[in-house]
């Protein structure tokens, strides 16, 4: 009579060869990872090397060049009289207009990019409907972006001109304007920097309203239907279902777009370039006057990377709150 002994689960998951459960299998074959180290540069640099020159010559030699010029002391021929030591900062902070122009700029920014952000939100939105010609209607927000900035403000600045421009006419028709001559719009130099501001909304409006229809195709369907059956009012569904899902869309269009529009000449050149003083003036519009007018290419440069250190705190801060990577 003999007498069998049931293996455990254990002792049979041995004898089978396979590994006992609540165990990691270990195995002595399997590569290690190891972390990349200057041997792998140096083999990845061959492959690098065109960006990063690329990025050198494009980025970092004229950043590093202005902040040489702002140091100097260049005469009106661009002769080079030596060191200037930070004359042309002091130059730049004591400028009676400075801070005027500083918050100018800071309006104009904040203006901008907020009702361009909130219009393209409302346009992408219906853009992302189906309906007969959308298409068409999707080609045609291409326009102001893909004409010349320079052209669209000449059109909209010989548009308001007093005499024979349509769009003032236009304004008179409506009882906007009581003169039939018209009203000086460009040369008044605060119906002139609200003019660019509105023609800096309308060139900026195509690339951050596709960039937030194309966050809108990535919001997933079964989402919405959810909503929907859970009984949530469209605005609501809106506003804490997709909105979220437009993070890191918006955070995109919204960072480009403050830096575009600090940077941002054209604009402000042709609307405002005719009025004398600094009323209307952003920084941008300002190093262009030192550059043009007074020939201070040093005062030019040190304005410049007063203007650059702004942007990248603007950038800093603004990743830092935003946080566009976070997870929904």
């Amino acid at each position: 009579m003999s007498t069998t002994t049931d293996a455990s689960p254990n002792q049979a998951g041995a004898a089978d060869g396979r590994p006992r459960p609540g165990k990691a299998a270990v195995s002595d074959s399997s590569p290690r990872q190891r972390k990349p180290g200057g041997r792998d540069l140096l083999h990845a640099l061959p492959w690098l090397a065109p960006a990063l020159l690329l990025i050198v010559g494009v980025v970092f030699f004229p950043a590093g060049m202005m902040f040489y010029n702002s140091t100097r002391h260049i005469d009106i021929a661009g002769i080079d009289k030596g060191s200037a030591g930070f004359d042309n900062y002091l130059e730049v902070f004591t400028f009676p207009y400075f801070w005027p122009i500083f918050f100018r700029t800071v309006v104009w920014v904040v203006v901008v990019v907020a009702i361009t952000v909130v219009l393209s939100l409302v346009l992408a939105q219906i853009l992302n409907k189906a309906f007969p010609g959308r298409r068409f209607v999707r080609m045609i927000v291409i326009i102001p972006w893909a004409a010349s900035v320079v052209m669209t403000t000449m059109v909209v600045f010989y548009g308001l001109e007093p005499y024979f421009g349509i769009i003032n006419k236009f304004l008179y028709d409506i009882g906007l304007v009581g003169d039939p001559q018209g009203f000086g719009w460009t040369k008044n130099p605060g119906t002139a920097f609200a003019w660019s501001i509105a023609v800096a909304i309308f060139v900026s409006l195509p690339f951050t309203t596709y960039t937030i229809l194309a966050g809108l195709q990535t919001v997933p369907t079964e989402t919405l239907e959810a909503a929907k059956v859970d009984g949530a009012s469209p605005t609501r569904t809106y506003f804490t279902v997709v909105l979220p899902q437009l993070r890191a869309a918006l955070a995109v269009a919204i960072l480009i777009n403050i830096i575009n529009v600090f940077n941002s000449l054209p604009i402000l050149r042709v609307m405002t370039g005719s009025i004398p003083g600094y009323d209307a003036d952003t920084f941008m519009t300002l190093i262009f006057k030192y550059i043009q007018n007074q020939h201070k290419v040093d005062v030019a440069s040190a304005l410049s990377v007063v203007a650059f250190l702004i942007v990248i705190l603007i950038v800093a801060v603004y990743v830092k709150v935003v946080k566009p990577m976070k997870e929904v």
